[in-house]
């Protein structure tokens, strides 16, 4: 969703169709490294064009199976697809 604040934010949830705290833990450390480095970054389509955006991502168990590669590899292309919407 398009956000009028100064920064883009992003916020993640996890539900317990991921049976342990630990794993929702887990799961929910990797998706706020991944929207560090693919959505907030410095280099990140969103930036460069200056869009600001709440973002909202939701934690599957195939969150804590998936390669760190690939995660990271979707939300680039996340970013790339919201920088082309037009707020």
């Amino acid at each position: 969703m398009p956000s009028s604040g100064a920064e883009s934010r992003v916020g993640v949830t996890v539900s317990r169709g991921i049976k342990t705290s630990v794993d929702r833990n887990r799961a929910r450390r990797r998706l706020r490294d991944v929207a560090r480095s693919a959505l907030l970054a410095s280099d990140s389509p969103l930036r460069r064009r200056g869009i600001r955006y709440d973002v909202v991502l939701i934690a599957r168990p195939a969150a804590l199976e998936v390669p760190f590669a690939d995660l990271r590899a979707e939300a680039a292309l996340a970013a790339l697809r919201l920088a082309n919407l037009t707020p």
